[in-house]
């Protein structure tokens, strides 16, 4: 009985120490993915910013200048681009819209993301674009890799629409979350103008006054390393309008301010994360890390089991020699006793 229990142990340990890797490296990246059809809204804010007077063509100080991020998974081009490339994809339709105070509307810009739902690298497929723009991406957006690493990634940025190395900076505790930081300047750099703009102004108005867009940031994101996903991002932010054909001519300034993320949103982040890491270190920590130890426990089990069993098998395998050997001997006393010798 213990020889059978110690077999089947020995089986369970086999069976079990084979899943802990095919758990890891095997259903891990082909179970992990982002959602077709997330959804998702983050406010930004920024305090007592600068920002541009169109009816004026002045900058002034306001109280606040928010923006909007609306994130929307595209769950029927997901599955146009999925036919056409044979990849599982995401695609985000983003909006980025930024007011002023009481609401004023200071521009609009749509975005369209196409990656991998497995690696979160971009797929050039489904038409992306920033603000109707034909981009092509070379970089991550928005999210890093499922089990972020602590190394500098390419990061998309849409006011550019080009990409460039964030940089990490280090491992951080945020609202009790052990997180990556990263890092990313954008030095000056020429970029379009908002299609959308408040009053009416078009892009052609603004280039006729002679004047073009500059932007630079310095943008920073702590990013929980388990799932990819940014907890907190800030940007500082500036925007000026420069004269073309007069170095010497004083810029305007369109926007600068500190942007940060609302603290409600913060939170909200925070908490879905925290949810979804615990699916992640399901797949790759706690249930491999388990199946191996379990594996190890059962091969134990049966390495005593058979060990105990050893003694009382030789046992019987000697009782049983004996006691053959007293068959044998049995027909010669009897002989011994017909003869009349002594019993």
């Amino acid at each position: 009985m213990r020889r059978r229990a110690s077999l089947v142990l020995l089986g369970v340990a086999v069976f079990l120490t084979a899943l802990a890797p095919l758990l890891r490296w095997y259903a891990f990246p082909r179970l992990a993915k982002v959602p077709a059809g997330t959804y998702q809204t983050v406010v930004l804010e920024a305090k007592d910013a600068t920002l541009l007077d169109y009816a004026r063509m002045e900058p002034r100080t306001v109280p606040e200048v928010t923006l909007v991020q609306t994130l929307k998974g595209n769950v029927e081009e997901a599955r146009k681009v999925r036919r056409e490339t044979g990849r599982d994809v995401v695609v985000w339709d983003t909006l980025t819209h930024v007011s002023g105070p009481g609401g004023a509307m200071v521009s609009r810009i749509p975005e369209r993301y196409v990656f991998d739902a497995h690696s979160q690298q971009p797929v050039h497929a489904g038409g992306e674009h920033v603000d109707g723009t034909a981009v092509r991406r070379d970089g991550i957006e928005y999210k890093w890799p499922f089990l972020t690493e602590k190394r500098d990634y390419r990061y998309f940025d849409m006011q550019t629409r080009t990409s460039a190395p964030i940089h990490y900076r280090g491992t951080r505790s945020f609202r009790g979350l052990d997180v990556y930081y990263f890092e990313q300047t954008v030095p000056w750099t020429s970029v379009p103008l908002p299609r959308t703009m408040p009053f009416g102004v078009t892009p052609e108005a603004v280039r006729a006054l002679g004047l073009e867009r500059w932007y630079t940031t310095r943008r920073m994101f702590w990013v929980d390393p388990v799932t990819g996903a940014p907890v907190n991002g800030e940007e500082i932010h500036r925007e000026e309008l420069r004269w073309t054909g007069h170095p010497g001519k004083k810029p305007v300034t369109a926007f600068a301010g500190h942007v940060k993320m609302r603290a409600d949103y913060v939170d909200a982040t925070v908490a879905q994360v925290t949810s979804q890491r615990r699916l992640v270190l399901l797949l790759t920590s706690w249930l491999p890390w388990g199946s191996a130890i379990l594996g190890g426990a059962s091969a134990a089990l049966a390495l005593l089991l058979e060990t105990r069993a050893r003694p009382r098998r030789a046992f019987i395998r000697q009782k049983a020699h004996d006691g053959g050997k007293t068959e044998r001997q049995a027909p010669g006393k009897r002989a011994a006793r017909s003869r009349g010798g002594s019993p």
